[in-house]
Formats: structure tokens, C-alpha cells, sequence
């Protein structure tokens, strides 16, 4: 009799692979199903974990350094004007400076990037909407072609070592009216003789002077407190106008007078006693601003170095009366000093009653000033 083994039992089946994929078809229908659910309901299919993150409390506590130095750049910037000038007029240095203040938007931003802070990048908005509202205009290049008249305004410097080279380098400019500040008794000559066969008519009151293709008349020097103190009335008259600091005259268009001021005021200085030292130029800036009010002429130009810039209050007697040919149709922030390296523009061309069609800067001349030209029309 034979033995009979029984039936091996068959092996427990192996998973289908058809139910596994209705597993994961049907996890696919469900998150559809809720993206669909959430987009009707008015909320954004992205991922939650993002939106979470983003209003954890601890990502808005990050950088509250950033945070605040990006609302005080804001702050100082929008009211610059109310930063006080009795100590070491620091009102006036930072309104000198005031459009260097944007290189710390990007530095702010880059720091709000690597510490992942929302509230930094958040509070940039302030300092990039005043500084866009302050000086974006002059990033737009508003020249127009044509002119009238050409004038190019230049602080020629004591210090220059080549002045016949620096009168040469105007001439090739091809201005029609110029205007020079820092004539030194030495180079008056020079200048002269340089300048003459270009420029027939011309006029130097002190340490001024101007040079025009077209006629002059009265002549005469301006006052701006140059000589101030008890003894200024007793200097002899020859001694004033040595140490003269500005002029007006006329100048005879074929549209009519054009009334030209040249000026050069008071030296500042950096140091750490007196600070940001600006009292001649504060008192030469006031006075000659009383003369432009006094002025009725219909077409008056000032040309000058007039160590300052238009952001700062004590410009404002100036300012407030003749319109920069640099802001009106300029190209950029025309900075002009100091040459080699350009960071504020201290050297202006300000007009009333004539319309600027282009500003820019001339070529480096052997002075530490840039000269700086304009046309205008009537």
C-alpha cells in the first residue's frame, strides 16, 4: 500500500500591484479633491507649510537690528531738514551727503536675505519710497536738444598747476559765457591772454571772473559779508575788492539782457572740535540771497562754486529763488567735486526766467573742481 503525502498549502498571494496603485490613485483623488475644495473656497492651493512659516512669530523676530537701522534710514532721509544744525551743523552734512544715504538700501537688504527677516524687508519699503521720491527724477536723462546760449561755470583753483592747460581745456568746451571762481593774482594773466582770442569780452572782480562771446555791461562787484567784522569798514576799497568773492554784469543776447551772477562762497570744514564748520558760507549764502530777492531782472543766471549742495538748508535764501539747471534737464546727479572722485555737486548753475535744456560736467581740468555746463533757451 502506497503512502499518500498530503497537498502542500498553497502560498499566502503577494500584494497586487492593481491595489497598491488604487491605494495611492485614491490619495491623488483625495489631495486633489481638497485643492479642488480649497480653490473654490476662495484659498491658495500652494503648499501650507510655506504660508505657516512665514507667520511663525519667531520669522518676524528676526533681525530687529535691520529692522531698525531700515526705519531710521527711512526716518533721517524723509525729514533730514528737521536734524538740528546748533552742534557742529550736522544738519548740513548730512543734507551734503544726502544721496549717498541709498548705498545702506541693499546692504539692509542683503542682511534681511541672510537672517530671513520679513519685518526687515518690510520696513525697507520707507527708505526706498523717500529716496525715489527724492532724487529718482535725476536718474532720468531730461535733456532736449537745441539752446540759445551755452555757460559752463568752473572753481579753476588756487592750487592748479597748469592754468593755461585748464583755460585750454575750456576754450575746447565751447561755451559761450564762463564763469571762473579762485583766480589767484599769479594766474589772473594767464587766463587772460589764454581766453582772450575766444572770449573778447570779459570782466574780473576779485577772485571771480567772467568771459563772453557776447557783450558785457554793468558791471560791478556783489557783497556777500565777505569782509565781516568790527574792522571790515575800515579796509581801503583796493583791499575789498582783492578779496572780492562775486559779481553781476549783463550779458547782451540777441533775446535780450541776461543778467549774470558769478560767486564763490565761504570755504566748510571737517574737524573734530568744530565739527562740520560752515559759517562764512552760511553768511556769504544768506547775503547773497538778499541781492537775487532785491533783483527784479526778468532773466537772471547764478554761476558759482557755492560749497553746498541744493539739499541743504543753508542754500535755501538761494534755492528758493533760481531753479537748478542740473534738476530741470540734467542727465544723473552731476557731482563735481572732487575730481578724481566725484560725491557731491557743489558747483551750480541756477537760472530764472530762461529755460535749461541740458546740464553736464566738462572734463577734469589741473583743478580739484570739475566745471560744470548748461544750455538754455527762451
Amino acid at each position: 500500500m502506497r503512502h499518500i503525502s498530503p497537498p502542500a498549502p498553497s502560498p499566502a498571494p503577494a500584494p497586487s500591484a492593481a491595489a497598491g496603485t488604487g491605494t495611492e490613485t485614491g490619495r491623488e483623488a483625495e489631495t486633489e479633491s481638497e485643492a479642488t475644495t480649497e480653490a473654490a473656497a476662495g484659498r491658495s492651493p500652494l503648499p501650507r507649510g510655506a504660508f505657516r512659516r512665514s507667520v511663525r512669530p519667531e520669522v518676524w523676530k528676526r533681525g530687529p537690528v535691520l529692522t531698525g537701522a531700515a526705519l531710521l534710514l527711512g526716518l533721517v532721509m524723509l525729514l533730514h531738514a528737521q536734524i538740528p544744525n546748533r552742534v557742529g551743523s550736522f544738519g548740513s552734512l548730512v543734507e551734503t551727503f544726502l544721496p549717498w544715504f541709498g548705498i545702506f538700501i541693499p546692504v539692509l537688504a542683503a542682511g534681511a536675505l541672510w537672517r530671513r527677516s520679513v519685518a526687515t524687508v518690510i520696513a525697507l519699503v520707507l527708505p526706498v519710497t523717500v529716496w525715489l521720491s527724492l532724487f529718482g527724477g535725476l536718474l532720468v536723462d531730461k535733456s532736449e536738444p537745441g539752446g540759445d546760449l551755452t555757460v559752463a561755470t568752473h572753481n579753476v583753483g588756487a592750487e592748479n598747476p597748469d592754468p593755461a592747460g585748464t583755460a585750454d581745456d575750456l576754450v575746447a568746451s565751447g561755451v559761450d559765457v564762463l564763469g571762473l571762481e579762485e583766480i589767484t593774482d599769479e594766474d589772473r594773466a594767464v587766463y587772460e591772454k589764454e581766453l582772450a582770442g575766444t572770449y573778447p569780452y570779459h570782466t574780473v572782480q576779485g577772485t571771480v571772473g567772467v568771459w563772453s562771446k557776447l557783450p558785457l555791461s554793468g558791471t560791478r562787484p556783489v557783497d556777500i559779508a565777505t569782509d565781516y567784522g568790527p574792522l571790515a569798514d575800515t579796509k581801503p576799497a583796493d583791499v575789498q575788492l582783492a578779496g572780492n568773492r562775486a559779481l553781476r554784469t549783463t550779458v547782451a543776447t540777441d533775446q535780450g539782457p541776461l543778467v549774470v551772477y558769478v560767486a564763490h562762497l565761504g570755504s566748510v570744514r571737517l574737524n573734530p572740535r568744530a565739527g562740520f564748520w560752515t559759517g562764512s558760507r552760511d553768511r556769504n549764502a544768506q547775503a547773497l540771497g538778499e541781492v537775487l530777492a532785491a533783483d527784479r531782472s526778468e532773466r537772471v543766471m547764478l554761476l558759482g562754486d557755492l560749497n553746498g549742495t541744493l539739499d541743504d538748508r543753508a542754500l535755501a535764501g538761494i534755492t528758493s529763488q533760481l531753479d537748478s539747471a542740473q534738476e530741470a534737464a540734467g542727465d544723473g546727479f552731476g557731482f563735481s567735486w572732487p575730481a578724481k572722485f566725484p560725491v557731491a555737486r557743489i558747483d551750480q548753475i541756477l537760472v530764472r526766467g530762461v529755460q535749461p535744456t541740458g546740464s553736464w560736467t566738462l572734463p577734469a581740468t589741473g583743478s580739484d573742481h570739475l566745471p560744470v555746463a548748461a544750455g538754455i533757451s527762451w
